[in-house]
């Protein structure tokens, strides 16, 4: 157990009755929603009547969850394709927010919630809290991006759950962000991990971690390792717990790991998680990477139903030490495509691509992305060819191309990069399906 001692560690379970329930319990909890959502996508959703009827499939075929394996998958292009308001199961006039994250074509992948999916979504995240020894009595700064982005509005749901007092400074600024943390006495954070830790070596170089309440931050929306969280801890002195979500799903609050750090709690009540073998979609063993699916078993405004995540990992059953006998996924080992989150947001090579031929003339539409992690800050590069016609030896010429580039794809992505332009031809050409990406942050 890294970190500092959480006393009453037990205690610290928000909602026993769900958290500790037994294998059996669960299972009927979770067959319950099941079959009556099932029911209402079929009856409400055009979409999932569509899919179901293409299998054969009828609501009354599905009588528990251990019948999930008949429905349909839902994936991300499904959501593209009825982007914005395909795959709402109730009437626009109830949904209470949406929120989006970026997707492939510079359309936004859509979720919307009702006012009940709103409660949910904090209370998933207040468990998560819950899990990290907070309560009431803390000042919870958050500086996870506010908009449509979910990690903002998520850790300020979760903490108005939890009747904590939730200081929402969103990204940016660092020397603001710890100027505030010690004034307000903020006694927890949340921002993604590379951020975190550059806060911990910000406030370290000021001098002011013994200064700062900080006892717990809570860190995601990006893949990381334990030794990052470990130099975090050790910096802070504190606690960092790691939490899972998407967008599609909830937000931040679909899992967590708690003070043993021997994978997240998945709160499956709520969500229901599925490992498959990507190759056959058959039910991978506990302790076998396959790729992680979600039904989400109770949401009101946009249900889905089996949504392949793409995210590979492998999960486990058994009673963790805290108590808890919520199921627990790993971290991931990779993705079943090339997508890759940059401090927090989902960029696809693709999407450079489709920027690149957007431009209609000037560079090639052949390119490599290079991540690396400076100063514990994720950091894209984009190699791009310039065209052979456009090609010159004019600096001036060129850094005003290079400009041209970087904000085109920083507009595409969401994110700021670093332009490389190179010469004609100089990227590997492949036969096959072209390595777009090389990610040198050994997570």
């Amino acid at each position: 157990m890294a970190g500092v001692a959480i006393e009453n560690w037990k205690e610290t379970i928000r909602d026993p009755k769900i958290e500790c329930m037994s294998r059996d319990e669960m299972n009927a909890l979770q067959s319950e929603r099941l079959v009556k959502q099932v029911k209402n996508v079929y009856e409400n959703v055009e979409f999932y009547r569509r899919k179901m009827d293409e299998l054969g499939v009828e609501p009354g075929d599905i009588r528990g969850i251990e019948d999930i394996h008949k429905l349909p998958f839902t994936t991300k292009e499904d959501l593209r394709d009825n982007y914005p308001f395909g795959l709402l199961a109730v009437p626009k006039e109830k949904i209470a927010r949406v929120q989006g994250t970026s997707g492939t074509t510079g359309k936004l992948t859509l979720a919307s919630y009702t006012q009940k999916d709103v409660d949910v979504w904090g209370e998933c995240v207040a468990r998560g809290l819950t899990m990290a020894g907070l309560n009431a009595a803390d000042r919870i700064h958050v500086c996870y991006g506010y908009g449509l982005f979910t990690g903002g509005m998520g850790l300020d749901l979760g903490a108005q759950a939890l009747g904590a007092m939730a200081i929402p400074m969103s990204s940016g600024n660092t020397k603001r962000q710890l100027m505030c943390m010690e004034d307000f006495g903020a006694t927890a954070f949340a921002c993604t991990p590379s951020y975190a830790l550059y806060l911990a070596e910000a406030a370290q170089e000021a001098g002011i971690v013994d200064r700062l309440q900080i006892k717990a931050s809570i860190n995601g929306a990006e893949p990381w390792t334990d030794e990052m969280r470990k130099k975090i801890e050790s910096i802070f002195h504190i606690n960092s717990f790691d939490i899972y979500g998407l967008c599609e799903i909830t937000g931040p609050g679909v899992a967590m790991d708690c003070i043993h750090h021997k994978g997240l709690h998945v709160y499956e009540d709520y969500f229901y998680p599925e490992v498959l073998n990507p190759a056959d979609q058959s039910a991978c063993a506990d302790g076998e990477t396959g790729e992680l699916v979600f039904t989400t078993l109770a949401k009101e405004g946009m249900p889905l139903i089996r949504y392949r995540t793409k995210d590979l990992t492998s999960i486990e059953h058994d009673t963790c030490e805290c108590g808890r006998t919520l199921p627990r996924i790993q971290k991931f080992t990779g993705r079943t495509d090339d997508m890759k989150v940059i401090r927090g947001v989902n960029v696809f090579p693709t999407q450079v691509e489709t920027a690149l031929l957007s431009m209609g003339g000037g560079v090639a539409p052949h390119y490599m992305l290079i991540v690396d992690r400076e100063n514990n800050l994720d950091v894209l590069t984009v190699m791009v060819e310039v065209d052979e016609k456009y090609f010159s030896d004019e600096i001036r010429k060129l850094d005003a191309l290079k400009s041209k580039v970087g904000a085109v794809l920083k507009q595409a992505l969401g994110v700021s990069v670093r332009v490389k332009l190179v010469e004609p031809k100089t990227i590997q050409r492949s036969e096959g399906k072209a390595k777009r990406v090389i990610d040198n942050r050994d997570l």
